[in-house]
């Protein structure tokens, strides 16, 4: 079932495409604190976003430019501006489409499933290569990448940066990690997995991400996509 990401501040416009889209078997995670739309969207594992551009605190283009630098997730924004300037610039700015109000709730759905066919269509020619923020792995050589640096992993470490990078920002739990690396869990002692998660931070170090990897204490680990969005090495953090 997609996962729809709503950063839309009229309640009865989002109300009716909540409703709408649950229709058509789709997930929504509506934005209610538009101070935190960042680590919102982080956390909330979507496969689409739909994204007003009047907004309060920061406007629709800010929330596509910042989105666009650590994920390739499709975005079309659904504004009240109808004037070409501004949707050549919400294109330019990285949204895959740009639909003016009042719109047709079939039309939405349509563009939607349309640019849901195309990425899933893009993961799959390119399935060799996993992106998260500025990390690239390539699960042919079993290597990190990051520019031109890349560092060659072990199989354990290759096991876990690709279990985290399948679910980017989201939290993989513990016993996955553990199924992932050893067929019989039960006889591994629990400090191998955080023996072999601090292995990896390394291996991320090397690329320049500092703590990338974070913890949920009792729960799992998950990848901190502000910290492998970073422009300059050492920036980090």
């Amino acid at each position: 079932m997609p996962k729809v990401f709503l950063v839309e501040d009229d309640l009865k416009l989002s109300t009716i495409i909540i409703e709408m889209l649950t229709r058509y078997n789709y997930m929504v995670d509506k934005v209610t604190d538009f101070k935190n739309v960042e680590k919102q969207f982080e956390k909330s594992g979507a496969d689409i976003v739909l994204l007003d551009i009047n907004l309060p605190y920061l406007d629709g283009f800010y929330f596509v430019r910042y989105i666009r630098r650590i994920s390739n997730i499709p975005i079309i924004i659904i504004s009240a501006r109808n004037s070409s300037s501004e949707q050549v610039m919400g294109i330019e700015f990285g949204a895959d489409d740009y639909i003016t109000k009042p719109f047709d709730m079939e039309l939405l759905i349509a563009k939607m499933r349309a640019l849901l066919r195309r990425s899933q269509s893009a993961i799959n020619l390119a399935d060799s290569i996993i992106r998260a923020g500025e990390l690239e792995l390539d699960t042919d050589k079993l290597t990190i990448k990051r520019g031109s640096q890349f560092v060659v992993l072990s199989k354990n470490e290759y096991k876990l940066i690709k279990k985290l990078m399948e679910k980017p920002g989201k939290v993989v739990l513990r016993e996955e990690l553990f199924e992932e690396l050893w067929d019989d869990a039960a006889f591994v002692e629990e400090n191998t997995l955080s023996v072999n998660i601090t292995r990896l931070k390394s291996r991320l170090e090397e690329l320049g991400f500092s703590n990338s990897i974070k913890v949920k204490r009792g729960t799992g680990y998950y990848l901190d996509m502000e910290a492998l969005s970073c422009k300059k090495e050492g920036q980090c953090i």
